[in-house]
């Protein structure tokens, strides 16, 4: 059984990875900031469903507080560091940059030090496919330049890349990080295209849909995103980066359909130019990830979808029709 910190453990992603390891038999360290960028409650409630296991154990800190963060590790026996925190969101980072400057940032900085000064066996960590920026190659591979973000959000996670490499290189750190693609599942972020869609949809109301549908995405289910990232904690490596995805570019017009589908409602359109720091396409290559870490995204999109809102129909009272 060994101690794993596990950080953001009360938001979307760093749920489920705590959750998973908690159900395989591990001992879970999650800390979070329970931040209101989103609902708290939301997040009080995943961590609720956490809470309930006797190996579990939560620290409210934040990954800027290196004092705090200095006593998590003073008092615990960390073997593996999950690095799932951040501040999330590529439109928010136009409105607030200095929310990424202070968690992506110095709070990386902060928990790779201390995962350096206190001789942790793994530190994984979460990049995000945001780095490839308008990467006119698909699909994306970890080959590619990725040298020009379009957001500050790109940049805090590439800018996340380059201090891991350099405390590999210095310390002998080893070091993962999961270039993930669009995240999606149950218990989701409301922030999210699949929880906006739906909650709009659910209520009679528009939804937004930039640069008039000309865009696809690489929809990526939570569960599947788990397996990567647990086995990416299983296997220690100097330095690697691993795209996550599902490795099928998805029009979003057709995620729409899904939704209406699966909602029985239609969608009432409104059809916007492309918003300032976002991409047209993403597309994940896996073949690093499949031959390094076994990973096979199994889960179709429509699967997905129906999973997505059976739980938020359930969570919110709001059924479908």
């Amino acid at each position: 059984m060994k101690t794993y910190l596990v950080t953001g453990a009360a938001g979307f992603i760093g749920f489920h990875v705590s959750r998973a390891l908690l159900e395989r038999g591990d001992c879970v360290l999650g800390l979070d900031n329970l931040n209101d960028y989103y609902d708290v409650s939301l997040k009080a409630a995943r961590l609720s469903l956490l809470q309930d296991n006797k190996h579990f154990t939560f620290y409210k800190e934040d990954l800027a507080n290196r004092e705090g963060l200095t006593r998590v590790f003073r008092e615990n026996r960390i073997q593996v560091v999950c690095n799932m925190a951040a501040q999330a969101g590529v439109r928010y980072s136009l409105v607030n940059p200095f929310a990424y400057q202070s968690s992506n940032l110095e709070g990386f900085l902060n928990i790779i030090h201390l995962s350096q000064e206190y001789h942790v066996e793994n530190f994984v960590y979460a990049s995000s496919s945001s780095v490839y920026g308008n990467n006119k190659k698909v699909p994306f591979s970890v080959q590619d330049r990725v040298d020009t973000p379009i957001s500050l959000y790109a940049a805090t996670k590439k800018a996340n890349e380059l201090v891991a490499h350099t405390y590999s290189h210095l310390y002998g750190l080893p070091c993962s990080g999961l270039r993930l693609f669009t995240v999606y599942g149950p218990w989701g972020r409301p922030d999210m295209a699949l929880f906006i869609f739906t909650k709009a949809i659910t209520r009679n109301q528009p939804i937004e849909v930039y640069n008039f549908g000309k865009m696809r995405r690489d929809f990526t289910y939570v569960d599947d995103i788990v397996q990567g990232v647990l086995a990416s904690m299983d296997r220690s490596v100097p330095y690697a980066i691993y795209n996550l995805g599902n490795s099928r570019a998805v029009d979003l017009l057709y995620f729409i359909e899904c939704i209406e589908r699966e909602l029985g409602k239609k969608a009432e359109k409104k059809m916007l130019p492309m918003q300032p720091g976002d991409v047209v396409e993403t597309y994940a290559d896996i073949s690093e990830s499949e031959r390094d870490l076994g990973f096979q995204p199994s889960t179709r999109i429509e699967e997905g979808i129906a999973r997505f809102i059976s739980w938020y129909g359930s969570f919110y009272g709001e059924e479908r029709e």
